[in-house]
């Protein structure tokens, strides 16, 4: 088995990391969770994060071969569909996101005709699912809780978890948006946290509590050191420390927002007769926290 090349780009406007990993043999690389920049009190969209990636890509002569979202991220834009356009490289999500884009249909009451059949991506991933990047493997987990569509990407021994860990002093991730589950998220880090201990363990975010921010972790780190897992809590014990915690937690600012770029692949909506596209906010459809 060939292990990957990882090379993290923090964004940090959102929290958020993205990543490309290559195989250095083929030099046949992909692309984890690229964000599309986006000012609120400007309503305006730039491709600053992605063009760092592209320029990375190119200079080290990596063949991109995919690109790669783990959820809908309801914190950033992905632009994933802007690398498309860019590189020729197929996008990819997992399987699920069908039932995200159902639900926040709904929430945001689009037409009927709305895609909810997870078109806007090229690949739709199922659990267990096995693909190549190079000569490195690639095994496809479903990971819900925080989201329920959630997977993770194994790659060699590089596992790219989205937002199912935060670092080992910051725990796990919430699991209080429309489908998420702590339940849910209780057995996706124990999957995780069984894969062999030095798997390295690649983060979505990281608010970086009095540190520099910081993306990598084993699998041995977690289980000693994750302020969430140490001690092997049992389900009902995590369950209340997580839904405890969430509850505390303002929604995230670009939500509403991330929610109607994403469920679309990371494509604007359609633009208007003017030329623009427009964004829909759902007033009163959350309570104020």
């Amino acid at each position: 088995m060939t292990n990957p090349i990882v090379k993290p780009f923090w964004d940090q406007a959102t929290g958020s990391w993205q990543y490309v990993f290559h195989d250095p043999d083929t030099m046949k690389g992909a692309i984890v969770d690229p964000v599309l920049d986006y000012d609120p009190l400007a309503g305006a969209t730039s491709t600053a994060n992605a063009e760092r990636l592209l320029d990375y890509v190119r200079e080290t002569g990596i063949e991109l071969v995919w690109i790669l979202d783990t959820h809908p991220h309801a914190d950033h834009f992905s632009a994933a569909q802007w690398l498309s356009r860019q590189t020729g490289a197929p996008t990819a999500i997992g399987e699920k996101v069908t039932g995200v884009q159902k639900l926040w249909q709904g929430i945001y009451h689009l037409p009927e005709d709305f895609p909810v059949d997870g078109r806007q991506w090229d690949r739709l991933f199922a659990d267990g699912e096995r693909f190549m990047v190079g000569n490195v493997p690639v095994t496809v987990m479903f990971s819900p809780g925080h989201t329920l569509a959630s997977i993770t990407y194994v790659a060699g021994d590089a596992a790219f978890v989205h937002d199912t860990l935060m670092m080992p002093d910051s725990g796990s991730s919430r699991a209080d948006f429309p489908g998420g589950s702590s339940d849910a998220l209780y057995d996706s880090i124990a999957a995780i946290l069984s894969l062999p201990e030095t798997t390295r363990i690649f983060v979505g975010h990281d608010y970086a509590p009095g540190r520099e921010a910081a993306c990598e972790a084993s699998v041995a780190q977690h289980r000693a050191a994750n302020i969430h897992w140490k001690g092997g809590p049992s389900r009902a014990e995590y369950r209340q420390l997580r839904d405890a915690r969430d509850a505390t937690l303002p929604l995230p600012k670009l939500m509403l927002s991330a929610l109607q770029i994403n469920i679309r692949g990371g494509a604007l909506p359609e633009p208007e007769a003017d030329g623009r596209s427009y964004l829909k906010i759902p007033l009163n459809a959350f309570e104020s926290r």
